[in-house]
Formats: C-alpha cells, sequence, structure tokens
C-alpha cells in the first residue's frame, strides 16, 4: 500500500514536469492547438460565472446577516471588513471556485482524454508525430490554471460587492464608504495567498484529470472511473494544500 502510494506520487510528479516542458513548445509550436485554450477557458471560466455569483453573493450574504448583528451587541461593526476579506478573499473564495471547477471540469477533462486513449486517437496523434501530453494536454491544463485564476477575482469581487447590498439592511451608508472600509482593511498578503491558491487549485485540478485521464488502458469501462477519481483526488488535494498554505500564512504573519 505504501509503495503503491510513493509510486502515484513520483508518477503524478513525473507527469507534472512533462506537462511543464510541454508548456514552453506549445507557446511557440501549437497555434493549431489554441483553439483548444480558449474553448477550455471558455468552458472552465464563462460558463461557470453564473453559478460562482449565485454562490459568491450567497456567502458575501450569510456572512453580514450572520456576523453583523453579533458584532453590533459588541459595538464593532467595522470588524464585518476584516471578516468579509478573510472569508471571502482569503479562504472560502478560492477553494469555492475550486469545488466549482472540480464538479465541473475535472469531470470532463478525465472523461474526454480517457476517451481519447480508449478509441485509439492519443495513437494516432502519436502515429503522425504529434506529443499527446503537449498537443493535447498542456492547452487544458494552461486553461484550467488560467480560468481558475480570473474564477477567484471574480468570487472576491462579486462576493465583496454583491455583500454591500446586504449591509444596507443593517447599516444603510454610502457605497464609497463600504469600498473604502474594505481596501483598507485588504493586505497586500491577503491578495496574494488568494491568487496563489487559485493557480495552485487550478494546477492540482487540471493535473489530475489529465493524469487519470491519460492512465486509462483499453477498456471503456474505465472511462466514467477515470472521472471519478480525478474528482476525489482534485478534492482531497486542494483541501491539503488549502490548509498547508493557510498554515503558512498564519506563520509567516
Amino acid at each position: 500500500m505504501r509503495l503503491e502510494f510513493f509510486s502515484e506520487i513520483f508518477y503524478t510528479f513525473g507527469f507534472f514536469t512533462r506537462l511543464l516542458k510541454g508548456v514552453w513548445h506549445f507557446i511557440f509550436r501549437g497555434k493549431p492547438f489554441y483553439r483548444v485554450l480558449v474553448m477550455q477557458i471558455l468552458f472552465t471560466f464563462v460558463d461557470a460565472l453564473a453559478l460562482v455569483s449565485v454562490l459568491a453573493l450567497g456567502i458575501g450574504a450569510a456572512v453580514n446577516v450572520i456576523s453583523l448583528p453579533f458584532l453590533s451587541s459588541l459595538g464593532q461593526n467595522r470588524m464585518i471588513y476584516p471578516l468579509l476579506i478573510t472569508i471571502i478573499t482569503r479562504e472560502l473564495g478560492p477553494l469555492l471556485a475550486a469545488f466549482i471547477v472540480i464538479a465541473r471540469s475535472a469531470t470532463a477533462i478525465a472523461t474526454e482524454t480517457a476517451g481519447m486513449v480508449v478509441s485509439h486517437e492519443v495513437e494516432a496523434y502519436i502515429s503522425i508525430g504529434v506529443d499527446p501530453i503537449e498537443q493535447l494536454g498542456v492547452p487544458r491544463f494552461l486553461g484550467v490554471c488560467i480560468a481558475m485564476f480570473f474564477l477567484n477575482i471574480y468570487f472576491s469581487i462579486f462576493g465583496l460587492a454583491g455583500s454591500f447590498v446586504v449591509v444596507q439592511l443593517f447599516n444603510a451608508m454610502p457605497a464609497a464608504l463600504y469600498f473604502d472600509n474594505l481596501l483598507r482593511n485588504l493586505s497586500l498578503a491577503d491578495l496574494l495567498i488568494s491568487l496563489f491558491k487559485s493557480i495552485s487549485f487550478g494546477v492540482i485540478i487540471s493535473l489530475m484529470a489529465l493524469r487519470k485521464g491519460f492512465s486509462v488502458d483499453r477498456a471503456s469501462t474505465e472511462i466514467p472511473v477515470a472521472g471519478l477519481q480525478a474528482v476525489s483526488k482534485s478534492f482531497m488535494w486542494c483541501i491539503l494544500v488549502d490548509i498547508l498554505l493557510t498554515a503558512l500564512y498564519y506563520i509567516v504573519n
């Protein structure tokens, strides 16, 4: 069991280095596959905006509804601003955006890639001298990472801006004052850890999905299994990395 675990880790690390190596070649030689990159960004980012909007507004509203009455009773209304930034921008925002991408894109990438392997499309690429990792894996890898980066930014902006509407129900204030207080409590460290988390989660999700998709053999029954494994592994590693990065943030600060 322990041997299998370390074997999986080393194989995944090797696959990751292969993807990174392929990024450089894809940028300069992968123009025919740029469409795959654009379509991946559209599917992972644009098509998920509606769901992310609802979730971000819900989280922002929940934080205000639960916290404001309690903070008001203590005379600490201003604490709502660092609380919003901590929950939406630094902690829940990147993780919830990652969960949405896992549910939508990790399954799609893993099953699509596995289907290509089973239907011998990957072998066809190899037979004509095209590297399938470079031309099929890299655009999906880059697409998910780019989409996660912007999806996290969108989640934060929408969550913080949407919560302003809820604030008016408890304590009406000018929009300029509300956003000025938010910016005063938003530090560079908050932004950096949030963006770093989003990129890390994008790498994990795309890596797990492609890794499981390319690792199937020839049976069509392996396709849904690859999708399920990609989702479970992505969830596990995203949560572990989130805990690690959060712990490092508090240690450093």
